[in-house]
């Protein structure tokens, strides 16, 4: 009788502790994109209307640049580090969408760069060795990432022309996904 009881207690607790671990992951990882559809392209998202959070990087000459320029364009907003065997994965893919629709689609490729693992030098060197003419940025001091609260790259948000969030994919893309949700932003 006594060993029912302990085990009834410790299956309590552990359905307590399991609930109670729910809500403090749900709690931690509350970012903006929460509230924001990452489902299957088919189902359109309408009606989002929730500001993308603005952020500074440095672009290749060390100058500040920030979200809120590109405000006016639609922007593929990519977190990536040359280290990510799937970042580099889809950096072609990418580039080829960028060298068709970057005149019309802001491409904003922000490196993670902690200066340890990632730094500017290995970052540049990557996509010039790439031969990709993309533009990229650098996030020297992880105001990017902790913004958009980024646990695991490649990480991919699609912001619309008048910089609202419309979707964010967390994983590699490809060129055709890529182009789905161009079209989607572009509207």
């Amino acid at each position: 009788m006594k060993s029912k009881k302990t085990i009834l207690a410790l299956a309590i607790i552990l359905v307590l502790g399991s609930v109670a671990g729910y809500f403090a992951y749900n709690s931690f990882i509350k970012s903006p994109l929460s509230d924001v559809d990452n489902g299957d392209l088919d189902i359109e998202i309408e009606g989002i209307d929730v500001e993308a959070p603005d952020f500074t990087v440095y672009n290749k000459d060390g100058e500040e640049v920030k979200l809120s320029d590109f405000k006016g364009k639609p922007v593929v907003l990519n977190f990536w580090a040359s280290w990510c065997g799937p970042c580099m994965g889809e950096i072609p893919d990418f580039d080829k969408v960028y060298k068709e629709k970057g005149e019309n689609v802001e491409f904003l490729m922000v490196n993670l760069t902690d200066g340890n693992n990632e730094t500017v030098e290995t970052a540049t060197t990557a996509i010039e060795n790439g031969g990709y003419s993309l533009p990229i940025y650098f996030d020297k001091s992880e105001e990017a990432a902790e913004t958009y609260e980024i646990f695991a790259i490649p990480t991919t948000i699609f912001i619309s022309k008048d910089g609202k969030l419309f979707d964010r994919v967390q994983g590699p893309l490809v060129e055709e996904t890529l182009l789905d949700y161009i079209k989607k932003i572009e509207k």
